[in-house]
């Protein structure tokens, strides 16, 4: 199911932490967190390369990759206090998009029911499809809240043809009831896209959208707590997605569909 490491370069796990197996539970048994990597791309339609996306996180970290990282803001170390291991990148063939999502649901839900959390390195954001039914097919159909960071919404109802592409898979989401409109939140859309017709469906799917200019007049701060207050409510789980252009691309720049005027990298963080 997984190659152990990197599809796309040296094989090592993120930060220095163990490896796992995914068909060997015993690899994962007490794991409270799972890193999978899934390198995909194919579902992009400008600049691609999101498919060297788990290989560049892995090895980006100019320290030692020694399982540790205290982290001085909050006097812990996530990669100590849990047990966190890597279980590499999934097989996600070019040219079989279908196939490759339908994988990634499949380990997904595999690190669910296992009790761990599953930390996914895309890959292009179709991958946010099978990653949220997953989840929905563990803990309870339209149980799931999302909270997706992002310059674009995501809801298109075709993309250059295709169902399955990363400008649809949100809306492909609320229309299998994986998850509930009123329970999908939106963070730092900006730009010229989605289209009235589209940001209409959404209205009347009930999300939340909280765009750029809203954030810059009301503040990151508040607009978190609503974010956070809308999803808690009436759910049994919460899907953190994020796509890497949410980020200003003075930031990002390696983003295939860049927005100016996005949050900075301080404020993701």
């Amino acid at each position: 199911m997984t190659n152990h490491g990197n599809m796309y370069g040296p094989s090592f796990t993120f930060l220095g932490i163990p490896a796992c197996d995914l068909e060997v539970p015993a690899s994962y048994a007490d794991a409270d967190v799972i890193i999978l990597g899934a390198p995909i791309d194919s579902g992009t339609s400008h600049r691609s390369g999101a498919k060297f996306g788990p290989q560049a996180i892995r090895g980006a970290d100019y320290l030692p990759h020694d399982g540790s990282r205290p982290h001085m803001a909050l006097r812990t170390d996530g990669l100590k206090d849990l047990k966190v291991v890597d279980a590499g990148d999934l097989a996600m063939l070019s040219g079989d998009t279908e196939g490759a999502l339908a994988l990634l649901e499949k380990a997904t839900e595999l690190i669910t029911r296992s009790g761990a959390i599953p930390v996914i390195l895309g890959g292009d954001h179709t991958i946010a499809l099978p990653d949220v039914t997953a989840l929905a097919h563990a803990v309870g159909w339209g149980r799931v809240s999302v909270i997706h960071f992002d310059a674009h919404a995501d809801t298109a109802d075709i993309q250059f043809g295709s169902l399955h592409g990363h400008g649809t898979p949100m809306r492909r989401l609320i229309e299998s009831g994986a998850c509930r409109g009123d329970r999908f939140i939106q963070i730092g859309l900006r730009g010229y896209w989605p289209e009235p017709e589209t940001l209409d469906w959404m209205a009347q799917q009930g999300m939340r959208s909280f765009e750029m200019s809203e954030i810059t007049s009301r503040g990151l701060d508040a607009v978190l707590d609503e974010a956070f207050a809308l999803a808690m409510d009436d759910c049994d789980a919460v899907f953190l997605s994020v796509d890497v252009d949410v980020v200003d691309p003075g930031s990002a720049p390696g983003t295939g569909t860049p927005e100016p005027g996005g949050l900075t990298s301080r404020q993701l963080l």
